[in-house]
């Protein structure tokens, strides 16, 4: 099952609020935004962080708004560990089953902790996220966001 399959059953099961939008592939947070009609900050943006130190090795799939910037010393605090970095691509597709750009702000994966930047929830009433392909985004609820992610809220961004 895909990535993009997982997160419908989820959100159908979870009788979630959201529109699929088909459109042109983009892999960057304004560019999508503008091919949406939404603001770059209603985007969620998810990256697979890997977070050393303290005895910890984990993965982390960090969201936040997309107008924003990850602090990845925030971003290892909160796992409990000392350092953060960027997953490499191959470690990205192995974790979520998607390239850069396209993950969700939903972990699928046992190995991948996710941690949310309560700012994502304070904005808008709509966010924004690709669903598992650059050619295809979500728009949900945030309310039911908060009610779905199943991950910690903690402050990640710069």
């Amino acid at each position: 099952m895909t990535t993009r399959e997982k997160l419908i059953r989820l959100l159908d099961q979870q009788q979630a609020r959201y529109r699929l939008l088909q459109h042109t592939a983009a892999g960057k947070c304004e560019a999508v935004a503008a091919i949406r009609g939404t603001e770059t900050g209603q985007g969620a943006k998810a990256l697979v962080c890997h977070v050393k130190g303290n005895g910890i090795k984990q993965y982390v799939l960090a969201v936040l708004p997309a107008d924003q910037q990850a602090d990845l010393s925030k971003v290892a605090a909160a796992a409990g560990g000392q350092r953060a970095s960027l997953a490499s691509p191959a470690e990205v597709a192995a974790l979520t089953g998607c390239v850069s750009g396209a993950i969700p702000p939903f972990s699928f994966h046992a190995d991948l902790q996710l941690i949310v930047d309560p700012l994502l929830f304070e904005r808008y009433s709509e966010i924004a996220f690709n669903a598992g392909t650059l050619d295809c985004s979500i728009m949900l609820q945030c309310a039911d966001y908060q009610r779905l992610h199943g991950g910690n809220v903690m402050k990640i961004i710069l």
